[in-house]
């Protein structure tokens, strides 16, 4: 099997200033407010959230929006390609949303807050996620051809 890294798509400072932002806007958050940074438990709240609960909920996501055009005024953003189908992202989606509920949490909450914390259970979500996505690419891009 061939190896080889794509230098033209390889984008070392991009991607780690970009984690450097999500760690600290994470740690910011469980400091200043004493809640982890779980983007599907933060959308979830929002939905139904208790008295005092929207505001910061709500600020938190009008960041997520806003960091790509903060972003852009630094730096190109690249252009999106799409491969799937609408249909195909829709379930995707779908599925995600069922697996935070069934996992307790989403990528952002256990991959980044929760093994930040030394939490067992994140771990093992968090080795969860990730074997689902290598079997899922595998599967469509090797078995059936995608």
């Amino acid at each position: 099997m061939n190896f080889s890294l794509d230098l033209a798509h390889f984008t070392p400072v991009a991607s780690l200033t970009g984690g450097l932002l999500i760690g600290a806007a994470a740690m910011l958050l469980v400091l200043g407010n004493g809640r982890v940074a779980g983007i599907s438990g933060i959308v979830g709240g929002l939905l139904n959230a208790v008295r005092g609960e929207r505001a910061w909920r709500a600020a938190f996501i009008a960041g997520l929006l806003a960091a790509p055009w903060l972003w852009r005024l630094a730096a190109p953003l690249p252009a999106p390609v799409i491969e799937s189908t609408p249909v195909t992202l829709i379930a995707a989606g779908l599925l995600v949303g069922v697996g935070t509920r069934y996992g307790s949490g989403c990528t952002s909450g256990h991959g980044v807050c929760g093994l930040s914390r030394g939490s067992l259970r994140s771990l093992v979500a968090t080795g969860s996620f990730m074997a689902a996505g290598f079997i899922t690419v595998f599967v469509v891009r090797h078995l059936i051809g995608g």
